[in-house]
């Protein structure tokens, strides 16, 4: 008498370029390529059987991810190994797979986490890119980081983010605690990098906005946090492009067992 092999749950690291995806999350519209429904055709190939994924963060169509963290529940008995190379030999090129663990059925990937990372990225140059065209978002005026920087610091704590809650977002409350914001610059390229124990809906996109008219010169440095008392979306800036979006790192509890964040250098670090 043969036994059904035990259901498990595993763990995996992603990373994805968000161009040619309208984003994280299978879509009932027929015709649109979604990273959820890429990765699950890839995994299916691996399983011999259907797979269903969760992920920490359903990122938007256009934004990227180094540091994305899925889950799935399979029957399928496979070597951690197989689970990397098998979806990467299946995947497109603009997904891959980094690593698979093994972890315990309460393991959840989003409510699992007790904080996301996300790094906007900026190019301040006045010709466009060419080998960053779609992976940064392009500012042909310059920008003064220390204004942006100093001013991001009011959005520090707990607070009611309203001010910056894109439209037909479905989260129950518009209260958010981000632990660290920072603006750096390198060269011509400028990291907008924030932390925080979970995000509205385009809530970093609508953030950069503001700071972008800080940067510029157009608004003062202590309008942001007028804005984010306020808790009017419209008097917020403009929601940055989606191009310059990353998902660098999800944190888990020790206790998971799982890879801290990778280092994209560009990107994270």
């Amino acid at each position: 008498m043969t036994h059904a092999a035990a259901r498990q749950r595993i763990a995996l690291g992603l990373e994805y370029h968000g161009g040619a995806f309208a984003g994280w999350q299978a879509q009932r519209e027929p015709g649109l390529a979604t990273v959820q429904e890429t990765l699950e055709a890839a995994l299916a190939r691996v399983a011999a059987r259907p797979v269903s994924t969760v992920c920490a963060g359903r990122t938007d169509a256009g934004v990227h991810a180094s540091g994305q963290v899925v889950h799935f529940d399979t029957d399928a008995e496979r070597p951690l190994r197989a689970w990397v190379l098998g979806a990467n030999a299946w995947l497109p090129q603009g997904v891959a797979v980094q690593w698979a663990r093994a972890v315990a059925p309460a393991f959840h990937a989003r409510f699992s986490a007790v904080h996301r990372r996300y790094r906007y990225l900026i190019l301040t140059r006045a010709q466009r890119p060419a080998l960053l065209a779609g992976a940064v978002c392009h500012e042909r005026r310059a920008l003064d980081a220390g204004r942006m920087h100093e001013a991001a610091q009011s959005l520090l704590g707990e607070r009611d983010f309203s001010a910056f809650r894109g439209a037909g977002c479905q989260s129950r409350t518009p209260m958010r605690r981000v632990d660290r914001i920072a603006v750096e610059r390198d060269g011509d390229l400028l990291a907008i990098d924030i932390m925080a124990n979970a995000f509205l809906l385009h809530m970093v996109r609508n953030i950069v906005g503001s700071l972008l008219a800080i940067g510029r010169g157009e608004r003062p440095v202590d309008w942001l946090a007028e804005v984010l008392e306020g808790r009017d979306r419209r008097c917020a800036g403009v929601t940055a492009p989606a191009q310059g979006l990353y998902l660098v790192e999800v944190g888990y509890d020790a206790h998971w067992g799982l890879p801290s964040a990778g280092a994209t250098p560009l990107i994270a670090r």
